[in-house]
């Protein structure tokens, strides 16, 4: 059998004021072409699949719009909730999509009822594949809070929690898994899913850090033995431990300006009787550039000039600009904007270097700036720059005549 495993679509996301619609629109389309393209009898969304619990009525038609088509071409779908989804908006058409060959898993249920049997195309509803379907675990699902306890106690109670049902899934999958190598007179796979952070994953600044519960990381050890385990919520593709068949599949578009470098992709994982056969990356378009640069004014202007090229009429570059050197400059903004006139570029996002400056200074030795006096923080910033030392004593004395002159002032 063969699966083509993503995740982390984030339909309906706002960002920094522009929608996402248009390349989640040639996201679907595209996809649709390799599932045709490599025969895929399966597709498995590990989670995130809305940007938020109330998506907009576009995003909700682009969902629609790849299950049907999916159902058209034969393919199987399974759709797992993730931590930025509603349980009760991805639940609320879960018959329906039933019958459109599409398995809805939006949130923890009894463990025979995550079994999910996914059928070969073409193959007149044959199993293909058992999945534990396992989506995003909320503590409310398998703990009850119990007063007194540390947080290392409900780090604990979490992962221990998590780890019985994982068990109690992959049980429940092995009994269905037996009763179909029976029927058939051959062994169906055994796959799992879920979404969350493991022990080793590399995230970024767009995965939002919401983990399950108190549990920052589950451990690698604590999935159960099964042929291949489909992951979701981590946004860069990457296998896990080194582990072939534990993925992180990432997400298809980039999410933010810190994953504008990455070669996003998705998975097709082939599956047969003697397990995991292969895990091929497919590597998806880049459908709207998002680049980010960073620099002076003069190698700004450069850099804005080369992004440009990767634009077109139809479609223009999101910019993240960093100024470095030149920060101080009150008006940033325009001297950016005149770089930018005609050329086919949106600067989305301008961040000065130094910006982050005053967070740095207190954070060394885990102070708050309220904890600080102007002269320590003045101090600290001037001991930043590269500077001469007599330079250095100027504008120190320069600081405190000025800091002397606002006090008598003030007086």
């Amino acid at each position: 059998m063969r699966i083509l495993h993503t995740s982390d679509w984030h339909l309906g996301q706002h960002f920094m004021g522009k929608s996402r619609q248009a390349e989640h629109q040639a996201l679907i389309d595209w996809l649709l072409i390799q599932v045709d393209a490599h025969a895929v009898d399966a597709v498995l969304v590990a989670g995130d699949i809305f940007d938020t619990g109330s998506p907009p009525s576009y995003a909700r038609e682009l969902y629609s719009q790849l299950v049907v088509k999916l159902h058209g071409a034969g393919v199987a779908l399974l759709l797992l909730g993730g931590n930025h989804d509603s349980v009760a908006t991805l639940g609320e058409n879960r018959a329906m999509l039933a019958c459109l060959n599409s398995t809805v898993v939006a949130a923890v249920d009894d463990a025979a009822d995550q079994v999910v049997v996914l059928p070969l195309r073409g193959g007149k509803g044959e199993a293909g594949c058992i999945v534990c379907a396992v989506p995003f675990i909320r503590p409310r699902d398998v703990l009850q809070s119990q007063a007194g306890q540390s947080a290392e106690e409900k780090q604990q109670s979490m992962q221990a929690a998590i780890q019985d049902y994982y068990q109690s899934v992959h049980e429940a999958g092995r009994v269905r898994q037996a009763a179909l190598t029976q029927e058939l007179g051959r062994i169906v796979p055994l796959i799992a899913t879920g979404h969350l952070t493991t022990v080793g994953a590399s995230s970024n600044e767009s995965v939002r850090e919401i983990y399950v519960g108190s549990l920052n990381a589950y451990p690698t050890s604590a999935f159960p033995l099964v042929d291949y385990i489909a992951l979701g919520h981590i946004h860069q593709p990457q296998k896990v431990g080194g582990l072939n068949h534990i993925r992180y599949c990432g997400s298809p578009i980039p999410l933010g300006f810190d994953e504008a470098r990455q070669q996003k992709e998705v998975l097709l994982v082939d599956l047969g009787a003697d397990g995991l056969a292969a895990v091929t990356p497919l590597l998806v378009p880049r459908f709207q550039p998002l680049i980010s640069i960073s620099g002076n004014l003069t190698v700004l202007a450069s850099a804005i000039s080369a992004a440009a090229t990767e634009g077109s009429a139809e479609t223009s570059v999101w910019l993240e600009v960093t100024v470095a050197e030149d920060d101080y400059l009150s008006d940033l903004p325009a001297r950016i904007e005149a770089m930018t006139q005609g050329l086919p570029v949106e600067v989305l996002r301008i961040r000065r270097q130094r910006g982050n400056a005053t967070a740095s200074i207190a954070g060394e030795l885990n102070e708050t700036l309220d904890e600080l006096s102007p002269d320590d923080v003045f101090a600290r910033r001037l001991a930043q720059e590269e500077l001469a030392p007599d330079l250095q004593l100027a504008l120190g004395q320069r600081y405190r005549a000025v800091v002397t002159s606002l006090t008598e002032g003030a007086a």
